[in-house]
């Protein structure tokens, strides 16, 4: 096992470092401490070439002026909030509205923006990041002092294992994902429509126009969101299904989770004879298959477009806070929050 830290560039809130994780097989994770992004995730195809399977960049300033979210942590509360406001024993808290007046993905400055403290662990059999950041009270509107830390740890079996634990001083919300871009292809040499995806999932929520939970939860039996057995993306974008469509043909949506840490999420791709399987303690993954992934810049001389890449961001249900049969996104005070995904890459 290998660890490489080096400069990747500096902000005003500080100089921004680079950290690579390297196993005894080759397979690289690099992240960041700007928003705990992962840069780069190379793996080997059925032929043993080594390549880039994320969507990221390779300045500080692409990720200021261009991502949409790329790699990053997401926080406090992924997902949208509707109007941006919410309630806690009967308290009143009003976000920031970063989204047709909603609040999403933290807000205008969530951690997906923010400078991370940084540690590195290593020994015979896995080699770790540690991403720590104290979240104040307020900030963007959310109540409560946070103390998160985000752990990347490598193993030699091919797996990086996301760990997050996080503690408050005040009652508030909490919801974090990890929203990497996913392309198997390699080096974003084809899109994802022909990616197959499985999930063990009976249901997925509704969206209103806003892509926000009605609190309907509907049955993937016989539509373009049954992934109990493996499908292609592309399904999805033909299809003429309503969600589908009000998504920007194709997916942005939640899926309950019928099983955990029980080969949940599978995603493979047959010309490269990668596939990626993910096991998490999470109740949802929202699949996003980049509908609006813009065209106006580019990731590292490929021109961005729509379905380049797809997130399967592993989480709590966005806005269950308006929805009281959902899961609850409440983190009391003192209570300590634990979770983990693991994404184990190998070859179909």
């Amino acid at each position: 096992m290998k660890i490489i830290q080096r400069e990747f560039g500096s902000i005003h809130d500080g100089v921004i470092t680079s950290t690579t994780l390297v196993n005894d097989h080759g397979m690289e994770v690099t992240s960041i401490n700007y928003g705990c992004i992962i840069t780069n995730i190379m793996v080997p195809d059925q032929n043993g070439q080594m390549e880039n399977v994320v969507l990221g960049f390779d300045t500080i300033e692409n990720y200021e002026k261009h991502s949409p979210y790329f790699g990053a942590v997401i926080g406090r509360v992924a997902g949208r909030i509707k109007g941006g406001t919410f309630e806690l024993d009967g308290a009143k808290y009003q976000l920031e509205k970063n989204n047709m007046g909603n609040a999403l993905h933290g807000g205008n400055k969530g951690y997906d923006k923010k400078v991370w403290h940084v540690d590195v662990n290593s020994d015979d059999e896995e080699s770790s990041v540690v991403y720590k950041y104290i979240s104040l009270d307020g900030e963007e509107g959310y109540p409560g002092n946070v103390e998160i830390k985000v752990t990347y740890c490598l193993s030699n079996a091919n797996e990086l294992t996301i760990s997050y634990e996080a503690v408050s001083d005040k009652k508030t919300l909490l919801n974090v994902t990890n929203h990497s871009y996913f392309n198997l292809s390699g080096d974003l040499k084809r899109d994802i429509l022909n990616h197959a995806l499985k999930v063990k999932s009976d249901s997925f929520l509704e969206l209103d126009d806003e892509l926000i939970p009605t609190g309907e939860v509907l049955s993937v039996a016989n539509t373009s969101f049954d992934f109990r057995e493996s499908r292609v993306i592309q399904d999805g974008v033909n299809s003429s299904h309503d969600q589908n469509i009000l998504a920007g043909n194709g997916y942005d949506h939640p899926f309950l989770l019928s099983e955990n840490h029980n080969q949940e999420i599978v995603l493979s791709d047959e010309e490269s004879g990668r596939i990626l399987t993910i096991e998490t303690d999470q109740p949802a993954v929202v699949l996003y298959t980049g509908n609006k992934l813009n065209n106006d810049f580019e990731i590292r001389s490929v021109q961005s477009r729509k379905y380049l890449g797809l997130c399967l961001e592993t989480q709590g249900l966005p806005d269950s806070i308006h929805h009281p049969h959902f899961p609850s996104n409440i983190l009391e005070k003192g209570e300590v929050f634990r979770s983990q995904t693991i994404y184990k890459f190998g070859l179909l």
